[in-house]
């Protein structure tokens, strides 16, 4: 007999990680937590989550590997900005 894992949403994530509803959305878009969308609510398998985090800490520890976490608006910005020197003359 085995017992198949039950599909969970985004409080039961967020209480389980311990962080608020607002990342676990955020996570979604930017960072790729695995979420399977039934209508127009995410669910999740719980060793999903467990193994996403597991990876992402291990991605973290690795300094060879890029990390494909998106930069926000802020640090795009200051990272494009030129500096531009003015002629006097």
């Amino acid at each position: 007999m085995t017992t198949e894992e039950r599909w969970v949403g985004v409080e039961d994530v967020a209480a389980h990680l311990g962080v608020a509803k607002d990342s676990v959305y955020r996570w979604i878009e930017q960072r790729k937590l695995p979420a399977h969308r039934v209508g127009r609510l995410f669910r999740f398998k719980l060793s999903e989550i467990d193994e996403w985090v597991r990876q992402d800490n291990e991605r973290e520890k690795s300094p060879n590997l890029v990390k494909s976490r998106p930069f926000s608006k802020t640090e795009a910005n200051q990272s494009t900005t030129k500096t531009r020197s003015r002629k006097i003359g």
